[in-house]
């Protein structure tokens, strides 16, 4: 009678003790773990290609398209614009990836823009009450002088036609014209024409200054109304002068001027926090500058082709 072989049940015995086999057996139960804990390739890829619109965001190209003066956008004009959409969102992200968004003057620009607005945003999120406006105005009401202003009326004579004895016309015409009219055809006569107007409304120092020059804005706003004065000398001759009103230069109250001083607030907040945001990102920085000397200037050259300035604007 035969004996069973142990052969079969040692070899098995051998098959099992191999290291190798323990390595794939652990290697597969790896394998399947991670395949339970975490999502499959496809999947992963998938949720990161993913490109997902929302209402508000079609809410947002409806109402842009309505801003350009267009009617409200047919259903296939909307799908339009939604495939627009998409479309860019699928350039920029691979534009991303290719690294095209890095070592780009325009992006760098467009992005600090960005950022800018940013900061004005968080800026027009605080609205001043009325005390907080009233006590920046008392600190800073010489910002919104009123500069003094007159009208006036004025008789020219000219350096062409007179030459050096032009101031000598101008002050022997005052007994002709002394009682009479400002506006009266006979007055006008006595002087020569002149190339801007006759007659000025409501004109600043600064607008005088500009048109005639500082010295004779100055002598302007020393007359008194209500009779022909001078002469005044400007730089394109001399001046009799009929000063209509005059009103002084004063400090305009509160509610006055409320809407400018407002915005000037806004202007103020928008540049603090503007400033303490930069000082707060810079700080996470260092920041290695060159020493520039003036030899280092020298002998620059424009390149031949250069680029025609760009501008930028919010969108």
């Amino acid at each position: 009678m035969m004996v069973p072989s142990d052969a079969p049940k040692e070899k098995w015995q051998r098959v099992l003790s191999e290291p190798l086999l323990h390595f794939v057996v652990v290697g597969v139960v790896l394998f399947g773990a991670y395949r339970l804990l975490a999502p499959a390739p496809e999947e992963a890829a998938a949720d990161q290609q993913k490109i997902t619109l929302t209402k508000d965001d079609v809410r947002q190209l409806a109402v842009t398209w309505l801003a350009q003066g267009r009617p409200a956008p047919t259903p296939d004009e909307m799908r339009s614009l939604m495939d627009q959409k998409v479309t860019e969102e699928i350039l920029f992200r691979e534009a991303v990836s290719l690294g095209l968004d890095r070592d780009d003057e325009i992006i760098k620009r467009r992005l600090a823009q960005k950022m800018d607005f940013l900061a004005a945003d968080l800026a027009t999120l605080d609205e001043p009450d009325n005390a907080q406006l009233k006590a920046w105005y008392a600190k800073r009401s010489d910002r919104f002088a009123l500069s003094p202003h007159l009208s006036f009326r004025h008789l020219y004579f000219s350096f062409d036609k007179h030459g050096e004895a032009a101031r000598e016309a101008a002050e022997a015409a005052i007994p002709s014209v002394a009682g009479k009219p400002s506006d009266s055809p006979d007055v006008a006569s006595v002087a020569d024409p002149f190339m801007f107007r006759n007659y000025y409304g409501d004109a600043t120092p600064e607008q005088m200054a500009k048109e005639f020059g500082p010295d004779f804005a100055k002598a302007l706003f020393t007359l008194k109304p209500g009779s022909w004065q001078g002469p005044v000398q400007s730089g394109y001759g001399w001046h009799l002068i009929w000063v209509d009103s005059i009103e002084a230069g004063r400090v305009p109250a509160l509610e006055e001027v409320a809407p400018s001083v407002k915005s000037a607030w806004l202007d103020e907040r928008y540049a603090e926090v503007k400033r303490n945001a930069l000082k707060e990102m810079r700080s996470r920085y260092v920041v290695s500058l060159p020493t520039v000397t003036k030899d280092d200037l020298q002998h620059l050259e424009v390149p031949a082709a250069t680029s025609a300035p760009i501008e930028l604007s919010a969108q």
